[in-house]
């Protein structure tokens, strides 16, 4: 059992229990709680813990007067779920739980904030529930497609309890999990909770699942590269001689998330951003922003990320402030041809890898092949810089996935040329395609190369 929670967290809360003579516990809230909220009046006496002369709950179940409109449709959501559960049946498995962010947005619709507190959600045959802690309050609920329990901090093993709880008729049998998300301690705490329940993993196929994108999905990734444009467009805006890569950075922020508001007003409005990277600071597709200020003749490299409902959407740009090297241009034109060619390659039946490999021939010729850091693009879907991956869908020599019509998948190569030599930095174009029936739909439109992203102010 986990130690009892700090004295001062106790002292921290804010509602009170009363105990009912027929062992039923009802949750005493102030009046005015009781208003807003839908509030489960009778709990199991498990589900309490004692402190002091007070009972204080485990779980709760709160709930706003209405959920919050979704992104996505009911049709859709249930759509997933159903899905999942046809892999359940085929698998033989009595539940399946998710602990990371892009799983359990994926099913339930719910983007949580961890803030070193676990969440989950879990999926039976019959219901799928988000577990999420009571520091959110009625959010979860309200973004959740079906059912929350909310777990309180009064104990430390409160997050298994709800497992248990929804597990209840599964004292046997086998339990689908994240192993590329779950760490030994939850491992071990779940193996204590659920002792009688193996454990496997379903990470890897449940990825699998969701390579090819719905309609709907489809739609929302096709606005995010809308959108990414308006955020391209403030950074050639920004940039001028002096400007500090942070500010220029902002600026485009600040328009996609405005676009973002308008485009979608029921979303949550979160984790969009922009790097922008001059000079030296282009040599890392990921280098943060910093307080370099760009100067005439400056490679730079703008990354605009709008992100919707836990949705990941990509613009990058190679160019320049005022002018560009003879080398450097010679250099840009390589990576353009890599790019061009690469978006002729996408189609239905192409290999990742074989892909990969025709792209490297380019850059063998050109001698710039050792300058190529990291694979050729990538999958769409729910992910982000800290959560998700879809690594199936990656056009490396090392993955053998066969392109199919609504997979997403980027194209953006990208060469370094060291510091110090002729045309230093780095050079990356990114473009997003839907692969169809017959061919790839390329959603950007914003233009590349050097007749258009040599900026001159």
């Amino acid at each position: 059992m986990f130690a009892v929670v700090s004295s001062h967290l106790k002292r921290s809360v804010r509602w009170s229990t009363r105990v009912i003579t027929d062992n039923q516990k009802l949750l005493s809230y102030s009046a005015a709680r009781l208003q807003n909220w839908n509030v489960k009046t009778t709990v199991e006496e498990d589900e309490f813990i004692s402190n002091g002369d007070q009972m204080r709950p485990r779980l709760l179940q709160l709930k706003s007067k209405e959920k919050a409109k979704p992104i996505f449709s009911s049709a859709e959501m249930d759509g997933r779920l159903t899905k999942l559960r046809q892999f359940m049946e085929q698998e033989r498995l009595n539940a399946v739980l998710f602990t990371s962010m892009h799983n359990v947005v994926y099913y339930s619709g719910f983007l949580y904030c961890a803030f070193g507190r676990p969440y989950g959600l879990v999926v039976t045959p019959e219901s799928s529930t988000t577990i999420t802690a009571g520091i959110d309050c009625t959010q979860p609920w309200r973004r959740s497609h079906d059912a929350n329990i909310i777990y309180t901090d009064w104990q430390q093993d409160n997050f298994y309890k709800v497992i248990q709880k929804l597990l209840i008729q599964n004292q046997s049998g086998v339990l689908g999990c994240e192993f590329d998300h779950m760490t030994l301690d939850v491992y071990r705490n779940l193996n204590t909770a659920l002792p009688n329940l193996s454990k496997v993993d379903v990470g890897t196929p449940v990825m699998y699942t969701r390579l090819v994108k719905s309609q709907e999905e489809q739609e929302v990734i096709r606005e995010g590269a809308r959108i990414s444009e308006i955020g391209a467009a403030a950074v050639i805006d920004a940039m001028e001689e002096n400007a500090p890569e942070h500010v220029i950075a902002d600026s485009a922020t600040r328009a996609m998330v405005m676009e973002i508001a308008d485009t979608y007003p029921q979303s949550e409005i979160r984790d969009s951003w922009t790097w922008f990277q001059s000079g030296l600071n282009t040599d890392g597709a990921h280098n943060p922003v910093t307080t370099r200020r760009v100067q005439p003749g400056d490679i730079c490299s703008l990354n605009c990320f709008p992100m919707i409902q836990g949705y990941y959407i990509a613009l990058e740009r190679t160019l320049f402030l005022d002018h560009a090297s003879d080398e450097h241009i010679r250099i840009w034109q390589v990576n353009l041809e890599v790019f061009n060619r690469g978006l002729e390659l996408i189609r239905p039946g192409a290999r990742c890898c074989d892909i990969a490999i025709e792209l490297n021939d380019i850059y063998a010729r050109y001698g710039l092949l050792e300058y190529r850091s990291f694979g050729y693009g990538h999958s769409f879907g729910v992910l982000s810089h800290y959560y998700g991956r879809e690594a199936a869908l990656e056009l490396r020599e090392d993955i053998e996935t066969k392109l199919e019509p609504g997979m997403i998948i980027s194209m953006e190569p990208m060469v370094t040329i060291p510091e110090g030599r002729p045309g230093a930095g780095g050079y990356r174009e990114h473009n997003i395609l839907i692969v169809t029936e017959d061919g790839a739909e390329d959603i950007n439109n914003f233009p590349y190369g050097p007749e258009n992203m040599i900026i001159k102010k």
